[in-house]
């Protein structure tokens, strides 16, 4: 087997053109892996349109007659689809992007009629809640950029223009916490308390818990002052370190346009906060009045702000939008330094962790814990502290992975790697394991899916992929219990936990990456795929993709085409956004038809797999499968060289030249 790109033309330069590989290894026994993947698209094509029959209307909408009495609910009615375009690109359905794209339609609609949009965008939230809405616009940009650009700049646009009132460029802040399209919606709650549950109150307690009770009291939930007063004036006004995930949305708005503004604003607004968390021992604060000082509305204290490291989820939210942050100015400007400000706060934490079961911790999510556990519960393992108040640190929950490893898969640094290395040597429990689970943020797999990539466990895939089958039909199940049901407001989180649609498992083995942060990132991943002969987004018909190693010297992928009588070609995309180059690529060979034997032979014999190399240097690499074939290949990366792009390979833009690093358009 050879290169089957044909031969430059006199004169021509020989690296223009396209690097192309046959494949020529038979599949005679299929990989379990390869059958179980196919297999489990089949059943997330089957479950999205069950979902879509049984809950949704005509024009997409989810069937919801009530009204939103308060300021939440926007984001339960967009994450029920949020990873259905992300299932498109992975190679879902041809008819799921348009699906997806209705669905967004009719529950924008049906949130305007609802008062909780003003032009297509919430009025005013907080960005724990608005980064999930925001989800599926990102994959509907990612998939069909040249549709929803206009949407997503101007939305975009309420963040980096100052007229909107949401950003104080001589402070560097956000201004409140509740911030959107309404710059009339102010505070914290439209009320005079803040709308908090008992329920509420006795799993994370009160967010001004260090004020003295007022006078005249204790007070009930609905008049005590701290959620009242007390809360507009300190909480209510000012910048939150959960802000930070508005710098996905502009982001998003940078790789669809490339307008230098968007790359400015970023920089200059968690650049702010780097400066911050410098300036804090390498600790982020979690608040900044508008003054822009840290905690100068607090009485000088770093912790405490509005879904902050005091109230409600502590790292939970400040964590994961603080690396929304940090990897959308890394991004935009190739300076990983940017990264840093996650990894001193997270290497703090560290530094207080304690082993311990889960049964004597202090954490405010038993629920989470008690399945993503589950037969561990009473074991020790790993906690990190979560949550800081004047008395300190608390809230201890096992480790979570989600932020380092994408750090890791960002940086692909030896530190980055080692950090998580050093938790996984000081956890008692056995990271290999794999708990069937579905978590709201569709993740929680990362400890054992970094085990297979370290070569510890080969049997990850199949054991995953299996996992995953069984949350889909779990999910199905649920379908057929609710789908009748009048839901109240108090139950519209019953369309989540409804969702079929499950792809972490195959955003680890097809694309090599982590699944995207929850509350607001673009996705990440070491090689995407595209349908050469389809001419859209995603694994082909019949193929199955397995990244084995996200190693940048030796990102390793297996193709198989399970077909017995089609031919497939894909075309390999280096990075989510074809930001990364294809140096070199090396590929398993077999020119011997010698396997097959002759006419009266009752069996065949193994073939002879030999390897070649060739030289690529393209985002691109396309791959011709025969039927039944398979491919083993081990590409040379050369990470962050290009501007990343939501271009597709079919498009005229894809056809120009863009060599263009980062820092160089920086």
């Amino acid at each position: 087997m050879s290169l089957s790109s044909t031969e430059p033309s006199p004169g021509e330069d020989p690296a223009a053109v396209p690097t192309e590989i046959r494949a020529g290894v038979p599949l005679l026994e299929p990989p379990g892996w390869a059958v179980a993947q196919r297999a489990l698209f089949d059943l997330l094509d089957h479950g999205w349109r069950k979902f879509a029959r049984d809950f949704t209307g005509p024009d997409g909408r989810l069937n919801y007659t009530g009204q939103l009495t308060t300021r939440d609910g926007v984001d339960d009615f967009y994450e029920v689809f949020f990873n259905w375009p992300q299932l498109y690109l992975l190679g879902g359905a041809d008819d799921l992007l348009d699906a997806s794209a209705k669905h967004w339609e009719g529950v924008t609609k049906h949130l305007t009629e609802l008062d909780m949009l003003q032009d297509e965008y919430e009025r005013g939230y907080d960005w724990f809640h608005q980064g999930e809405s925001l989800l599926l616009l990102y994959f509907l940009c990612m998939a069909d950029p040249e549709r929803w650009s206009e949407r997503a700049l101007r939305f975009a646009e309420l963040y980096v223009d100052p007229v909107h009132g949401n950003y104080d460029p001589e402070a560097r802040i956000v201004t409140r916490p509740h911030n959107g399209s309404d710059r009339d919606r102010q505070g914290l709650s439209d009320g005079e308390v803040y709308p908090w549950l008992q329920k509420e109150a006795d799993t994370y307690g009160y967010p001004l818990e260090w004020l003295p009770e007022a006078q005249d009291g204790p007070y009930p939930l609905s008049s005590d002052p701290r959620l009242g007063a007390q809360m507009r004036e300190r909480m209510g006004v000012g910048d939150t370190a959960v802000n930070l995930a508005v710098a996905g949305l502009v982001l998003n708005a940078w790789i669809l346009s490339g307008e230098q503004r968007y790359r400015d604003w970023i920089v200059e607004y968690v650049g702010a906060w780097r400066e911050r968390t410098e300036a804090n021992d390498g600790v982020l604060p979690d608040n900044v009045g508008l003054d822009g000082e840290v905690g100068s509305q607090l009485e000088g204290r770093w912790y405490g702000g509005h879904y902050g490291w005091s109230w409600p989820h502590g790292w939970h939210s400040v964590g994961h939008a603080a690396c929304v942050a940090a990897l959308a100015a890394a991004v935009s400007t190739g300076e990983d330094d940017y990264l840093s400000m996650v990894g001193t706060t997270l290497d703090d934490m560290i530094s207080r962790a304690k082993v311990m079961p889960f049964a004597e911790a202090d954490s405010s999510l038993p629920s989470k814990w008690a399945v993503e556990l589950a037969g561990d519960f009473d074991k020790p393992t790993l906690h990190l502290p979560f949550r800081r108040n004047d008395s300190g640190w608390f809230d201890y929950n096992p480790v979570t992975l989600p932020v380092p490893m994408a750090l890791w898969h960002h940086s692909a640094s030896e530190e980055d790697r080692a950090r998580i290395e050093k938790l996984r040597e000081a956890d008692p429990l056995d990271w290999s394991t794999v708990r069937s689970f579905r978590a709201k943020e569709e993740s929680g797999h990362e400890k054992a899916w970094f085990a297979f990539l370290a070569g510890d466990d080969p049997g990850y895939p199949e054991r995953i992929l299996a996992a995953a089958q069984a949350q889909v039909r779990h999910r199905l199940r649920r379908i057929d219990r609710y789908r009748d049901l009048k839901v109240d407001e108090a139950d519209i989180h019953v369309w989540q936990q409804c969702n079929p649609v499950a792809t972490e498992a195959l955003v680890q083995l097809t694309w090599g990456g982590p699944q995207v942060l929850y509350n607001g990132s673009i996705q990440q991943a070491r090689l995407r795929y595209h349908d050469a002969e389809a001419r859209r987004a995603g694994l082909p018909q019949d193929v199955a993709a397995l990244v084995s190693s996200i190693d940048p010297e030796a990102t390793t992928v297996e193709l198989v085409n399970l077909s017995p009588e089609k031919d497939r070609t894909i075309i390999i995309q280096a990075g989510a956004l074809a930001e990364h180059t294809i140096a070199s690529v090396r590929y398993t060979t077999c020119p011997d038809e010698g396997w097959i034997g002759d006419m009266y032979d009752y069996g065949h014999t193994e073939p002879v797999v030999g390897e070649a190399e060739a030289a690529c240097d393209d985002t691109y690499l396309t791959v011709h499968l025969p039927a039944s074939t398979r491919i083993r290949l081990a590409l040379r990366l050369e990470l962050r060289t290009r501007t990343p792009s939501y271009r597709s390979p079919f498009g005229a833009s894809a056809d120009e030249p863009n060599a263009e690093t980062s820092e160089e358009s920086a």
